[in-house]
């Protein structure tokens, strides 16, 4: 169980954590402050690393205009927060003057039309279809930027206890918490503004801001849109350890990134990134005592795969015992409430 143990510390500040603590702020603008629920959390996701990884498989600057790679790496950023913001547009022009009950089915069967596009073999020129995008086709560009690397310009930091950075994985995690980080401040700071307090009174009582000549149904959308661009780049962390696989993105990834937002607080700046690393660590610590105790027999004649999904069991109970005796999540204030349904 020790070796379990420190080989999920690990994870605590991995690349994967990173993107589930980006996925939940971007749900947590739509949930916990605008009150909008969101369960396509992973279609937004989808959508950038597909975005990220088709722009460079298929335009890749680097290659054909000569473009530096860091530059290349920024470009296919934006292309997919690009995506990501059509998506948003066209998820919630029909939705959002709906009651929010009509948003959570839309959201949620929006991702699934996401991944199903995804996988179509019609597609599979350009998505890789069921097989998806393998890490060699995109991640040049990725791995050419690390400026930790050797030949880096940042080369001497990566020495002693930073040398790890020098490593791809190294680079991943340093660039997903740089965008984190990011993430953090930015909400920080919109929530502490006009914007962000009329955002926190649709919440509320949209009708009351309504009253006031606020135009609600732009806020709500602008409040779609900026989670939606921050799902999918965190849908591109998603991906830096990995390839790009369609199944990835099912709606277990939505819910998985729902049990992280509740877990560290929903209408919180710092209780989304506690709750997205505390998750994928306590995650990885299931599956691997699970996966411990199966070889010992203790499951009897379930298969591998059959104990694995004990994880996901767990993760349920837990969530259900949050919900009822912790609603507003570790870092949650019950002043603001935890469920605006």
């Amino acid at each position: 169980m020790l070796d379990v143990l420190l080989g999920s510390l690990g994870n605590l500040i991995s690349a994967e954590s990173a993107a589930y603590a980006l996925a939940a702020i971007g749900l947590g603008i739509h949930f916990g402050y605008a009150g909008l629920l969101n369960f396509g959390q992973a279609g937004f996701m989808a959508i950038g690393a597909y975005g990220f990884a088709i722009f460079t498989r298929f335009v890749d600057p680097t290659t054909q205009f000569g473009w530096p790679s860091w530059l290349s790496l920024i470009a296919a950023i934006l292309f997919a927060v690009v995506c990501s913001v059509i998506f948003a547009l066209i998820l919630g022009i029909p939705t959002l003057r709906l009651r929010g009950d009509y948003l959570a089915i839309v959201t949620i069967a929006s991702a699934e039309i996401v991944r199903f596009v995804a996988r179509t073999q019609d597609l599979t020129e350009v998505t890789g279809g069921s097989q998806g995008i393998r890490g060699t086709d995109y991640k040049g560009d990725i791995n050419a930027s690390n400026p930790f690397a050797d030949g880096g310009w940042l080369h001497w930091v990566a020495s002693g206890p930073l040398e790890s950075l020098s490593s791809n994985n190294g680079w991943y995690t340093f660039l997903s918490w740089v965008l984190v980080i990011v993430a953090v401040v930015l909400v920080w700071g919109l929530m502490r503004s006009p914007w962000g307090r009329v955002i926190k009174g649709i919440r509320e009582d949209e009708d009351a801001v309504r009253s006031l000549g606020k135009n609600v149904y732009s806020y709500k959308m602008q409040a779609l849109v900026l989670g939606g661009v921050m799902g999918a780049i965190a849908g591109i962390l998603f991906i830096f350890p990995r390839a790009v696989q369609p199944d990835s993105f099912a709606t277990t990834l939505t819910f998985n990134v729902w049990t992280a937002l509740l877990l560290g607080g929903a209408a919180t700046v710092l209780g989304p990134v506690l709750g997205g690393v505390l998750f994928w660590f306590l995650l990885s610590f299931v599956r691997g005592l699970i996966a411990e105790l199966h070889g010992l027999g203790i499951f009897g004649t379930m298969s591998a795969s059959q104990a694995g999904q004990l994880a996901f069991v767990a993760v349920g109970v837990a969530l259900v015992v949050l919900v009822v005796f912790r609603p507003q999540g570790i870092m949650g204030n019950k002043k603001e409430l935890s469920f605006h349904v």
